[in-house]
């Protein structure tokens, strides 16, 4: 019973991250923008983020808890741009 206790525990506290994903639709600039404007990433940040979805597909552009993931991607979703949550790698 103590092993499950942990185990769940150990699964709550796992970290979530927002993934903005490459699409045919939306401009790179466009991409930056939204970076800049929502996150307050600067320049360079996202400038570097949304290259990362261009040429990557996709990039995590924010971690942190399942509630504040979920935020960001419908706010994503707001702007144009397809994006996911998903548990963190561990």
């Amino acid at each position: 019973m103590e092993q499950i206790d942990r185990l769940e525990s150990t699964d709550v506290d796992t970290p979530w991250v927002a993934i903005v994903w490459n699409d045919p639709v939306n401009l790179m600039s466009y991409v930056t923008y939204v970076f800049r404007s929502y996150f307050g990433f600067t320049a360079e940040r996202a400038e570097k983020l949304m290259l990362d979805v261009h040429n990557n597909g996709r990039t995590v552009v924010a971690s942190g808890s399942r509630e504040e993931m979920e935020r960001h991607v419908e706010a994503m979703h707001d702007y144009g741009l397809w994006a996911t949550l998903s548990k963190a790698p561990q």
